[in-house]
This record gives structure tokens, C-alpha cells and sequence, in this order.
């Protein structure tokens, strides 16, 4: 079966643990977040945010505070050129209802396709990334003062690689994933 460009891209995306200390072009970046910001939302409420760290000093000073302890075991995302804050905006009423009836956080599926739009724009542009979620949250609000009305969801790890990993990532099946007509699980 040939790949379209698409799956092409898709299916070359790694997570990139080890960057080259090469910093990203502010245009490649803004490229991401245009591509990010695009992305569909509940009732279109676009509650993604992004909180760019691309000064070596402050992002220097920033990963000291997130990635010690015990989450010391990312701190590789240091070593990145860029990190992005993704946050919510939770004071939209897709979120609260949506949470109170279906049970569901939609903003979190929001931020899910904002983000894989910004990394798949960047895989597009030659930048490595890698989503991060263990670092201390209550540290990144802390340093950069950001107010309750705002969830601090992840981070992505943002720059050149020198290698990308070759090995093949390990996926189920499709039939094992997907049903057509009735559910076979």
C-alpha cells in the first residue's frame, strides 16, 4: 500500500528526547501555533493557549523549577531549544457544561488536536517535538504567575534533532482498534 504525504508525515513523527542546541526560527514557531490555533473546538471555543519559551534563560530557569524531584525524569526537555506551555482557558461555557452533562472535559480533546496540529506542523518543518505531561504544574503556575482560570495541561519539547529515532513504533492492529457496524470488543 503507498502512503499518501499525509501518512507519510504521520507515520515518520517520533517523540524526540535529545535536540541539537540549534534554536528555531520564531517563524517556524509562529508556523506551529498558526497551525495549532486552526484546530477544531467545541462550540468553537478555542480555549487552547500557548505560552512559548524560547529565551535560553528564562527557559534555563524555568526547567530548574518544572523538572526536579520527582520529575527529574524529564528533565531531557531542558535541553530543547523551545518548550510551549499548553494551557486551557476554562471560563467558557463549552467547558463547564459540557463537563456537568456529557461528563466528558472537551477542552482537553481541544487541546489534544491544537497540539497535534502544532506538532505535525513541525514535523512537516524538520523540528523535532515531544509532549510532556510529568513536570511539576504547580511550579510553572507559580513561576510564571498564571491565574486558576487557566489549566496547565502539558508542555511540548520543541527543536532540532540530530537523528530521528528509526525504530518502528509498535501499534495494535487495525481490527483489533476498529469495528465497523457493531462493536466486537
Amino acid at each position: 500500500m503507498t502512503l499518501t504525504p499525509f501518512q507519510q508525515l504521520v507515520s515518520g513523527r517520533r517523540s524526540i528526547r535529545r535536540y541539537l542546541p540549534k534554536p528555531v526560527e520564531r517563524e517556524k514557531i509562529v508556523a506551529c501555533l498558526e497551525a495549532a490555533r486552526l484546530a477544531p473546538s467545541a462550540e468553537n471555543a478555542q480555549s487552547w493557549r500557548f505560552l512559548v519559551l524560547d529565551d535560553p534563560d528564562l527557559k534555563a530557569r524555568f526547567s530548574r523549577e518544572a523538572f526536579r524531584g520527582i520529575y527529574s525524569m524529564t528533565k531531557f526537555a531542558a535541553e530543547a531549544p523551545v518548550l510551549v506551555l499548553v494551557l486551557a482557558k476554562l471560563d467558557f461555557l463549552a467547558n463547564r457544561l459540557g463537563k456537568q452533562i456529557q461528563g466528558v472535559s472537551f477542552f482537553l480533546i481541544d487541546i489534544g488536536i491544537a497540539g497535534e496540529h502544532f506538532v505535525l506542523q513541525a514535523e512537516e518543518l524538520g523540528i523535532g517535538t515531544c509532549w510532556i505531561g510529568w513536570f511539576s504544574v504547580r511550579k510553572a503556575r507559580k513561576f510564571f504567575k498564571i491565574p486558576r482560570q487557566y489549566k496547565i495541561v502539558s508542555l511540548l519539547a520543541l527543536g532540532y534533532y540530530e537523528k530521528k529515532p528509526s525504530r518502528e513504533q509498535r501499534r495494535k492492529p487495525l481490527e483489533e482498534i476498529a469495528w465497523f457496524n457493531k462493536f466486537e470488543g
